[in-house]
């Protein structure tokens, strides 16, 4: 792994945040019922679920990534921004740029928020995407999704890096996007279980938030949930741990093992063939199987 001091050098951030104007669909979007799914994702499939459609521009091509029905793949992509998948060498490329420049922004600003599910997964076998993910999943307390939402909401955020390829300065802007009904915090029909989201509007793939409260305080105190029914103990998540992942500094509940293991089960910590893949303990990376 590149060092964190070659990174910061490669990459700069505009964390001055442009907003996006009010209009009739802002206003309008704030006003849908609870039972109305807020985010959008490419597609009426499950697999285009996975792409904001007001970003899609195509589907991720994966061949070995085959999930209920064929189409899990493009449930990952804002259908806003998308406009066609991404392969596969270069997913896990945007992967690694969104959570770059999401985990550098929320630090700069000083906003704290915690590698979550899958991508704590990743950072736990070699503090890097799993090379079958699609998507990112972090945390923040309910307190912290309320300030976002009254002063970041539908902000977009330049990321400039250096790409390693031709070692031009490249700029990406991402999209801070607070679901209205993240302050419904009873889980409902499930269609708004995600918080927020930081979207790539290049490709329209993202990282998806959830906001964590003290849901019932008197009958368990010390307990944090999300609407989606991850629990935790306030001793699990505290104090957190100062880390790397892919590169950039993070942060990862205190008990990140039993995390894992509660949500995971023990055998995602020892199991080395998973999703077409294997993990090769000499280069500590997961490689694709050969077809």
């Amino acid at each position: 792994m590149k060092s964190i001091q070659t990174l910061l050098l490669a990459l700069s951030l505009v964390t001055t945040a442009l907003a996006l104007p009010d209009t009739p669909e802002r206003r309008a979007a704030s006003r849908k019922k609870p039972d109305e799914k807020y985010f959008q994702e490419a597609g009426g499939n499950e697999k285009l679920g996975h792409y904001d459609g007001r970003y899609f521009q195509g589907e991720v091509d994966y061949e070995d990534h085959r999930e209920a029905g064929g189409n899990e793949k493009l449930g990952h992509y804002d259908g806003r921004y998308f406009q066609g998948e991404v392969d596969y060498e270069d997913h896990r490329v945007a992967l690694r740029h969104l959570i770059r420049s999401y985990l550098s922004v929320f630090r700069a600003l000083g906003i704290e928020t915690w590698l979550a599910h899958g991508t704590l997964l990743g950072w736990w076998w070699n503090g890097q995407i799993m090379p079958w993910d699609y998507d990112l999943d972090v945390q923040v307390t309910a307190s912290t999704l309320q300030y976002l939402g009254d002063h970041y909401n539908r902000t977009m955020h330049e990321y400039r890096y250096i790409d390693e390829a031709t070692g031009e300065e490249m700029t990406k802007v991402y999209l801070l996007d607070v679901n209205p009904h993240h302050v419904d915090r009873a889980r409902g029909n499930g269609m708004n279980v995600i918080d927020s989201r930081w979207v790539d509007t290049s490709n329209g793939m993202f990282i998806d938030m959830t906001g964590l409260a003290e849901r019932e305080p008197v009958k368990a105190p010390g307990i944090w949930a999300c609407k989606n029914n991850h629990r935790y103990k306030t001793t699990d998540l505290y104090p957190m741990r100062e880390t790397e992942f892919e590169g950039v500094p993070a942060i990862v509940p205190y008990a990140f093992d039993a995390v894992l293991t509660a949500e995971y089960g023990k055998k995602s910590l020892v199991t080395t063939s998973w999703q077409g893949h294997n993990w090769d303990p000499n280069v500590k990376e997961w490689v694709k199987k050969q077809s």
